[in-house]
């Protein structure tokens, strides 16, 4: 035999024996992954289930033991997602992911070791951050502000700053609102020194750098994207915002000058102000509005019946004043908290809520593995929610939907003008909040109250009240019980219009995007089930915008949604 043969022979020979030797360690591997998934789906979805039963009872009924039981279960599910020889295997898989030869179960371990690693500290701390964040939740629900010795709701607070022309008036609300800030503020700061104490013990410099990286993202690369859009949206920006000013401050009978932050009509000033010549909430007052929701949603073909069952829609003592979307087993129970009153606000709430609950297990199909049956990302759900929330500010939707308008282009001018408000103050909001977190985590023996309003100064153009040093920041909800999530919201609005402009693109082709309001045409929900929905939370969010738009995350299609004319 040829020797150069039989050496040619011999190394294809051991490169098919390492390459059958690879496959069975691949194939290894990949049984051992489905194994650790399988043992931590018997063990940990019982006890999220069980926790998300208890949440929603407590912010349904404001009751004290259901606030204890919520803490307990939380407790609970944290104590096994801190376990070391739980997370030991999980994290040596996942330093090969690649040698996992199956998708679906190398995405449930990268998943996996993301869970596991944020309760890998010590479990004293881990219940003492639960304890202190169920409290201050708690407190936040049963609040109810005090404006010249009349207790309010939250509703009623905004009908002050909507409607009153009495600038003592609208003072005493805003500041009557904001009070829960002190009441907060003690076991806030506790809670952010305990957090960062957890992300340290971690390896990371602060909780917010940690709690990007649990939800694979990139503070360099963050910052840069809200850096752009401050140089995108500051110009239209200040220039609606002095159209504004000039109403807000005719109303009070004031220079503009005078304008402080209660002028404004919510108390952070992230919606627009109700001052252009049509009144969005006339058409919604006599309204059906849930009977709305159920129809436009059907005639998508994303039904919402099963959801609005078992729902709690109203307000009633001791229940969150906010709203929110909960999928409590990640198998169809599916459940909106709201606080409904006759108006656009929450005519546009609820189409966003409903939006959170068509983008969860009602459509995520039950075939995806535990572990991925969920939304791809926080700002994957929020930018499907923004996008149905943003129809209420459309004439050809409230019409097609039976709301009679009295002047259907007057309201279609003030709505669509409105909806362009909204898109620039919100993301100027979302400046302060994304840059007030990672300033408050970095540095969090700074003067909070000043940074506050050095933020909003800058990015809102709201006046500081003059020898104010409260801790208003601490009013915010979403500072205390959702931290660093609030960057997504508006992220969630580029999504949103990206795959609006998508939509319009394959199903509207020729229509203008403004005048697209989806009643009634099956396809939008087709493009959202098959696009979006349809792939869990098999993807990282990059690649999952990709796959539903054809492009990475932008502002373009954004930028075309606030401008002009």
């Amino acid at each position: 035999m040829n020797r150069r043969k039989f050496v040619k022979r011999g190394a294809a020979l051991a490169v098919a024996m390492t390459v059958e030797t690879k496959s069975k360690a691949d194939e290894t591997l990949t049984q051992q992954a489905k194994e650790q998934i399988r043992e931590h789906v018997s063990r940990v979805r019982p006890l999220e289930i069980a926790g998300n039963l208890a949440w929603w009872d407590a912010n349904t009924t404001g009751r004290e033991e259901d606030f204890k039981k919520k803490e307990e279960t939380q407790n609970r599910l944290d104590a096994e997602l801190s376990r070391k020889d739980r997370y030991e295997p999980i994290r040596i898989l996942a330093k090969d992911l690649k040698a996992i030869d199956d998708p679906a179960t190398r995405r449930g371990i990268e998943l996996l070791n993301l869970s596991y690693l944020e309760k890998q500290v010590d479990p004293a701390l881990l219940k003492g951050m639960v304890a202190l964040s169920n409290r201050v939740e708690k407190a936040f629900n049963e609040f109810r502000p005090v404006v010249q010795g009349t207790v309010m709701t939250d509703n009623e607070v905004r009908g002050v700053l909507k409607n009153s022309k009495d600038s003592n008036r609208r003072k005493v609300a805003w500041e009557g609102a904001k009070a829960v800030g002190k009441i907060l503020e003690p076991d806030l700061k506790k809670l952010v020194a305990s957090r960062n104490q957890a992300a340290r013990s971690l390896g990371f410099d602060n909780f917010h750098a940690m709690m990007l990286h649990l939800n694979e993202q990139k503070g360099s690369e963050l910052i840069q994207l809200f850096d752009e859009l401050d140089t995108l949206t500051s110009k239209p920006f200040f220039a609606a915002k002095a159209e504004m000013d000039l109403a807000l401050a005719r109303n009070c009978s004031i220079p503009t000058r005078e304008l402080m932050p209660w002028h404004y009509h919510d108390p952070f000033f992230q919606e627009s102000p109700a001052v252009l010549p049509a009144d969005l909430d006339t058409p919604w007052q006599k309204a059906d509005l849930l009977k709305i929701c159920r129809d436009f949603y059907r005639g998508i073909g994303l039904p919402i019946e099963r959801v609005l069952e078992k729902s709690d829609l109203y307000e009633k003592k001791g229940k969150s004043p906010h709203a929110f979307c909960t999928d409590i087993n990640r198998d169809g129970d599916v459940r909106v908290l709201a606080n409904i009153t006759p108006g656009d606000y929450w005519a546009s709430t609820m189409l966003h809520e409903l939006g959170h609950a068509v983008y969860s297990s009602l459509n995520i199909p039950a075939e995806l593995p535990f572990v991925l049956r969920a939304e791809a990302h926080i700002l994957t759900t929020e930018g499907t929610a923004m996008m149905f929330e943003r129809l209420a500010k459309r004439s050809s939707f409230l019409e097609r939907m039976g709301i009679p308008l009295e002047d259907p282009k007057a309201f279609g001018k003030s709505a669509s003008k409105s909806l362009r408000w909204r898109l620039l103050i919100f993301s100027r909001w979302c400046q302060v909040m994304l840059r007030f977190e990672k300033g408050m985590y970095e540095n969090p023996g700074q003067d909070l109250n000043r940074f506050w309003w050095d933020l909003v100064e800058k990015y809102q153009g709201l006046g500081r009240p003059e020898n104010r040093s409260e801790p208003d920041y601490a009013s915010k909800i979403h500072i205390v019980t959702a931290p660093v999530y609030y960057h997504n919201y508006m992220m969630g609005e580029l999504f949103a219009s990206q795959v609006h402009h998508s939509i319009c693109r394959e199903i509207y082709p020729g229509k203008p995007p403004n005048e697209v309001d989806y009643v009634g045409n099956i396809a939008v929900g087709d493009f959202m089930r098959t696009r979006v929905f349809a792939h869990g939370r098999m993807y990282g969010w990059e690649e999952l915008i990709r796959k539903a738009t054809g492009e990475k995350l932008s502002a373009k299609a954004f930028a075309l949604d606030f401008k002009e004319g």
